[in-house]
């Protein structure tokens, strides 16, 4: 037992209490169990509600194609690969989706870590060191954010999408130095794409590496689904390119692509590959058959943007605030937490499934509600969607 006034680490923790106000005042809308799946609903609380907060924008996790090949995976190498890839946990499935990654980002080598925070974490830390800067964009995903934090380099963050700010770090701090530049593909709260042309210029003049993140846009952006470098054409112009498989490779689990000698050395010092158990056989196979798809059903994304402009067409012709223009992310911009949760609460009475994105997730005063699309939506969907929307941004007088 504790004295009265001794210090507690648990202090913090039962000081806590921004989820029982939420829930007293029957607007928590966080860790909703889902009972049950179809390709474009979630059944929640006993009701079916159309599915606009999911990140799996191909629709493929409900492919045949991807459960059997998952399903075979299960019968010839288990459940779990039992250890790490560093020790007992490496499987010849591992080493295919390698070869795979590797020719499709046209680059040397990929390696595949055991979810997409571990491979931006993971290779962020173990590249750079104690001399070294990282210059990030602010609104980069958290695992970039903790993998500048337990790097020993210096981080600067530049301004949001403000390569010139970028710029002014960069030439301030031009001196004898290894320089990393990080960067999503596009942002996972307000669906921004990055610039990545100047990116790639200002890596080159200032001799930095260069970064991208793409678990956002693999699958949605470029001429065959690569992301944001390709849609750009500067897959060979990015050092490192990073994407995830939880999206839209219908999976889990995250990789790097980039020039054996930084793979290697990621592979034998990155304490995330190291000492964490490897990605599981079944979907480790999801997603070689995912990426399969993904190069011989190109329609899904043709499919997918249209989707994409009728929903940004139809929330500003209700006169709802939509600023992205062409990833799935579709993020209506509300400003005000009470009403934020109440629309949440509304929509989801209404028969919707969103993300509500609140403080920390982005500064106070920018609450919104995070929407995405997937390739598989239907018209009658959307429309629905849409009229939810309205009936419920009306009622709250955000319309």
């Amino acid at each position: 037992m504790f004295s009265p006034n001794a210090p507690d680490i648990y202090s913090r923790a039962k000081k806590y209490d921004r989820d029982k106000k939420l829930k007293e005042a029957g607007v928590y809308a966080f860790f909703r169990t889902i009972d049950d799946t179809t390709e474009n609903k979630v059944n929640h609380n006993g009701r079916w509600l159309i599915q606009v907060a999911s990140n799996d924008y191909l629709g493929l996790s409900q492919h045949p194609k991807i459960k059997e090949a998952a399903k075979a995976a299960i019968d010839k190498f288990g459940t779990s690969c039992t250890g790490s890839r560093f020790l007992n946990g490496t499987i010849s499935l591992h080493l295919e989706l390698e070869s795979k990654l590797a020719n499709l980002y046209n680059k040397k080598s990929a390696i595949v870590f055991s979810t997409g925070f571990f491979a931006n974490s993971g290779t962020i830390s173990t590249i750079t060191g104690k001399n070294d800067f990282i210059f990030s964009d602010r609104e980069n995903h958290a695992s970039i954010t903790e993998g500048c934090q337990l790097s020993f380099a210096k981080t600067l963050k530049f301004k949001h999408n403000n390569t010139e700010d970028l710029e002014r770090l960069l030439k301030a701090n031009n001196g004898q130095h290894g320089k990393l530049i990080v960067s999503d593909g596009v942002f996972s709260m307000s669906g921004d794409i990055a610039h990545i042309p100047e990116l790639v210029r200002l890596a080159k003049k200032y001799e930095a590496r260069l970064m991208i993140d793409e678990a956002h846009s693999v699958g949605v952006l470029g001429s065959n689904g690569l992301g944001s470098a390709e849609e750009f054409e500067s897959i060979n112009n990015v050092d490192i390119i990073m994407g995830t498989f939880s999206k839209s490779l219908a999976s889990v689990g995250g990789f790097i692509a980039s020039d054996v000698e930084a793979t290697n050395y990621v592979k034998h010092v990155s304490r995330e590959l190291m000492f964490t158990a490897s990605l599981p056989p079944a979907s480790t196979a999801a997603v070689i058959a995912a990426l399969d798809i993904l190069c011989t059903e190109p329609e899904r994304r043709t499919r997918l943007h249209k989707n994409i402009a009728y929903m940004i067409k139809g929330f500003e012709q209700l006169g709802f605030k939509v600023k992205n223009r062409k990833s799935p992310i579709v993020p209506i911009f509300i400003g005000d937490l009470e009403k934020t949760l109440k629309m949440g609460k509304m929509l989801e009475e209404e028969g919707v499934f969103t993300n509500l994105v609140l403080s920390p997730g982005v500064p106070a005063g920018e609450e919104l509600i995070r929407t995405s699309y997937k390739a598989t939506h239907t018209q009658e969907e959307l429309d629905f969607v849409l009229e939810k929307f309205e009936k419920v941004g009306k009622k709250l007088e955000i319309i």
